[in-house]
């Protein structure tokens, strides 16, 4: 039996990083996370890069961007493409869970 014990924290809406924070937890580098914020796909708060603060649905956005781009070798504005898709089929999904039951 495996006795490794894993820990953890639990990240919310309101959970606020830095641009170095979030690049270091997601293993990118800081331009990464930039290109993926002028494109869109995150919005962090903030005017400035440095006054930047990221949430806990920007460090999974930022990951799943992230993993696009190393596993199937996505450009950010066909990333930027894919989550939105993803983002539409499961509202859609939703909705039609709610009719379902109806």
């Amino acid at each position: 039996m495996n006795d490794t014990m894993l820990t953890g924290s639990l990240l919310d809406e309101m959970e606020n990083m830095t641009l170095d924070e979030l690049a270091g937890i997601c293993s990118c580098k800081t331009e990464w996370i930039i290109e993926l914020v002028n494109e869109g796909i995150i919005e962090p708060r903030g005017q400035s890069q440095t006054e930047w603060r990221f949430t806990g649905n920007c460090l999974l956005r930022t990951r799943t961007a992230y993993r696009l781009y190393q596993d199937l070798q996505i450009n950010v504005a066909g990333i930027a493409l894919v989550i939105d898709l993803v983002v539409e089929v499961n509202a859609l999904q939703a909705r039609l869970r709610v009719f379902e039951t109806q």
